[in-house]
């Protein structure tokens, strides 16, 4: 049997922990515009595309319908999106940015930037570390489904 791979050594422990100091870095903006990481998430979806069905901002963030719909229920409660049926297909609910959800993006670029300078290393530097990180999770994504356990 192959022995054991110290904590740090594993790739997965790696990204989880800098998932978790970005949050603590995004914590104090968030909470200033009222958002939590996956309403700020969805925001940005909605800000970055306009209106979305659930299902289309649920495949865009990796997760299922049934995750997405409460968050974008609390959006809604807070007056940051407002979701209609589509007149094509009233079985679909189109979510898209209020005006008030609207003002909110110009307040939530800081973000990039607070990331940026707690970071303390150069933009080009994340940007290459942020493209490889997206190309191992498409690699992963597109092959889990063929993944098997290595006992």
């Amino acid at each position: 049997m192959p022995e054991a791979l110290p904590l740090d050594a594993h790739l997965c422990y790696a990204i989880y922990s800098a998932n978790i100091a970005i949050n603590r870095v995004y914590r104090p903006v968030l909470e200033r515009l009222g958002l939590t990481y996956p309403q700020y998430l969805v925001m940005n979806v909605l800000w970055e595309k306009g209106g979305q069905s659930i299902g289309a901002i649920a495949e865009r963030l990796a997760l299922e319908s049934s995750t997405v719909t409460p968050l974008v229920k609390r959006l809604e409660a807070a007056a940051l999106v407002q979701r209609e049926r589509n007149p094509q297909d009233e079985r679909q609910v189109i979510v898209s940015v209020s005006p008030r959800g609207a003002a909110l993006e110009q307040d939530a670029r800081c973000l990039a930037a607070t990331l940026v300078q707690q970071a303390g290393q150069p933009v080009a530097e994340l940007a290459k570390l942020t493209a490889e990180v997206r190309r191992l999770t498409q690699s992963l994504m597109g092959k889990s489904d063929r993944l098997q356990t290595v006992e």
